[in-house]
């Protein structure tokens, strides 16, 4: 399993658009339902939990081994697990309270899951335009996992959306001693339900562009990192930059205020360093950036690297997304000459 640690309403964002049209993507034929394995899993009276869950088998079998080797930690089921038929029956004990809180915000009486379907739909019909050969998710399955588990993963026949990271950031568990050494408030403050299609965009286009960055300088890391958020921006035009970057609007905001100054904050350091502790300073989530001020975002030196791309981008409007992508970095950074204001 490919693990993506990990919308209700689109809102928008302007400061860091291209002005770029989007293409009509309208009349792709895309259809997405999100298949509600949480609710089936749930639903298996304990007493009776192997029936329930070869049952379940059988109506998923394209994910009840995925969910319980790889969400659960435990044995693939058949007639004969016992060590799954128990780890399953302790974790529905366990979670309950949980599956009836995330109720609250995608049982039936709320409407599910239909407004997620809907920015699916669209997100897929623009992966359908831009990579026609790639193979969509063919199902896409919502379920419940332990708290460690990933909010979003692709499997190799689902788009997988682990709901127990989406159940409001003031949820108990996020604010508990526990759920803060898993998830500083940094982290958990997004764990919204508009995040949700976001995060599926972000784990479908690593899977689209597979990270090129490991091992290479600095820059050429920034640069990279910031094609996948250049791709989330074609593959998500009308999101917020906040839910595609995990930024929050005043960080954003930090950010075009002072975009000169973060730049010459880099100059000043060495660009083409290898040096992993030094390059995980600018890139990787935190709560701020060392060596900027408070108000500043971690992960700063992918937002660097999106900028540059973006100006690449605007220079070469009539290069695909495809053709964008494949091109070096340095080439990208030499021919660009970022120098912000």
């Amino acid at each position: 399993m490919k693990n993506k640690l990990p919308l209700l309403f689109f809102l928008f964002f302007i400061g860091c658009k291209t002005g770029k049209k989007t293409p009509d993507v309208s009349n792709i034929p895309i259809t997405v339902h999100i298949e509600r394995f949480d609710q089936g899993f749930f639903a298996i009276d304990t007493n009776h939990v192997q029936e329930g869950l070869l049952e379940l088998g059988r109506q998923y079998p394209y994910f009840i081994n995925d969910f319980a080797i790889n969400i659960l930690g435990t044995s693939p089921l058949s007639d004969t697990s016992a060590q799954a038929f128990f780890a399953c029956r302790r974790f529905i004990s366990s979670y309950l309270p949980v599956k009836d809180s995330l109720d609250l915000k995608f049982g039936p009486a709320k409407g599910g899951m239909r407004s997620m379907e809907e920015g699916l739909r669209k997100v897929f019909q623009y992966i359908r335009y831009y990579f026609p050969k790639y193979n969509l998710p063919p199902r896409v399955v919502a379920y419940i996992g332990p708290f460690d588990a990933p909010g979003v993963a692709l499997t190799r026949y689902t788009l997988a959306i682990g709901l127990q990271l989406y159940a409001g950031k003031y949820f108990p568990f996020y604010l508990s001693s526990q759920g803060q050494e898993l998830f500083p408030l940094y982290i958990s403050r997004r764990f919204e339900p508009e995040y949700i299609v976001p995060n599926c965009m972000k784990a479908l286009a690593e899977d689209i562009f597979p990270d090129q960055s490991q091992g290479k300088p600095l820059i050429e890391q920034m640069i990279e990192k910031g094609k996948n958020w250049w791709l989330i921006d074609q593959l998500l035009p009308e999101a917020a930059d906040s839910l595609k970057t995990g930024f929050t609007q005043k960080q954003l905001n930090w950010c075009l205020s002072n975009e000169g100054q973060i730049w010459n904050f880099f100059l000043d350091q060495n660009l083409y360093t290898l040096e992993p502790d030094l390059i995980k300073n600018y890139i990787g989530d935190a709560p701020y950036t060392q060596g900027m001020p408070d108000s500043s975002p971690g992960n700063i030196g992918q937002w660097v690297g999106w900028r540059i791309i973006q100006k690449y981008a605007s220079l070469h409007p009539d290069l695909s997304p495809e053709k964008l992508l494949k091109i070096p970095a340095r080439t990208i950074f030499d021919e660009v000459k970022y120098k912000p204001k």
